[in-house]
């Protein structure tokens, strides 16, 4: 049989092909950055790396552009890393720019939405080195959006699902690289929505189907990985894995719902971060009623609304 039509690989989320294509059953539209009339934000795309192609797209409020009254205020940095699996999605996709324009706008912050790349073309650790790229950059303040109105002592990570995994584990870089971020830059807050972590052993409520999809996924996104679904990177909770206590951040909030695949391992992250001796403080929040990273897809539904405000809270440190 013909490589080009032969697959090595076959799931819902895409297929790959014996020659090495790669063909993506969804998350492939793309939006152009700029002005928003819905919420006043505007974006724009920043290349971060020209070797690799990396770029983040930034989002900056209404209050901020030239001319206005606030514009030298100083506005916390929000690291954000899309969802999709870390095969799926990127920061220029329709739903994640609607996501952070409406999120820039209720938390007042400048946002760095960061386009890593993507399993299996790029398989990890090249999303983690794109995710430290990007926050090491925004820590410098690179840009002149940064420059004037980021506030490198206010930096907070947040994702949904794979986003979410890299949330966690650039939180822990932060911990353990010796150099680690830029003098004076802070890692006030992660917030970890709905996030993808896997392990060999069940946890308490998980159900068995959740760990086969891992089971398939992980050697496709992973295949270097020597420890399988308890490497660390994916099991944060595994046998002899880095203690959670090297978080980076001062205080962290888990979020889920009841109605989420993932929900299990997520509240067991939440615990065991409690349980590391970490000295910040961890939030828990879960949605009723809805499924795996709904708010990215029904921004204007209740349970979106009231996890917004959450976030929008844990921002401003209330």
């Amino acid at each position: 049989m013909d490589p080009a039509t032969k697959l090595s690989f076959d799931s819902p989320l895409l297929r790959v092909y014996e020659d090495g294509r790669v063909e993506r059953l969804f998350g492939t539209e793309t939006t152009p950055p700029g002005f928003d009339a819905v919420t006043g934000v505007t974006s724009k795309d920043v290349v971060i790396d020209g070797t690799t192609g990396v770029f983040a797209r930034l989002y900056i409020p209404a209050d901020l552009l030239p001319g206005s009254d606030t514009e030298r205020k100083k506005l916390p940095i929000l690291v954000y890393f899309h969802g999709g699996g870390l095969v799926l999605e990127s920061a220029s996709s329709p739903t994640y720019h609607r996501y952070l324009n409406l999120l820039v706008s209720k938390a007042g912050v400048l946002a760095v939405s960061v386009n890593y790349r993507l399993a299996p073309e790029h398989p990890i650790p090249a999303a983690y080195d794109d995710a430290w790229k990007a926050l090491s950059w925004s820590a410098l303040r690179d840009d002149p959006w940064l420059s004037e109105h980021g506030d490198a002592g206010r930096i907070f990570l947040a994702g949904d699902s794979g986003g979410a995994n890299i949330v966690h584990n650039m939180a822990m870089m932060a911990g353990f690289t010796q150099d680690g971020l830029p003098p004076g830059a802070l890692l006030e807050g992660a917030i970890v929505l709905h996030p993808m972590f896997g392990g060999k052993e069940p946890v308490d409520g998980e159900a068995v189907f959740t760990r086969e999809i891992m089971e398939k996924l992980w050697p496709l996104i992973c295949p270097d990985s020597t420890d399988g679904l308890d490497d660390p990177r994916l099991n944060p909770m595994a046998r002899g894995a880095p203690s959670m206590q090297k978080l980076a951040c001062r205080k962290l909030l888990v979020c889920s719902t009841d109605l989420d695949y993932a929900r299990p391992r997520a509240a067991a992250y939440c615990e065991a971060v409690k349980a590391s001796g970490w000295r910040g403080t961890v939030e828990w929040m879960e949605s009723s009623g809805e499924e795996h990273v709904f708010f990215i897809n029904k921004p204007e539904c209740d349970e979106s609304l009231k996890l917004m405000d959450r976030v929008v809270a844990f921002i401003a440190g209330n």
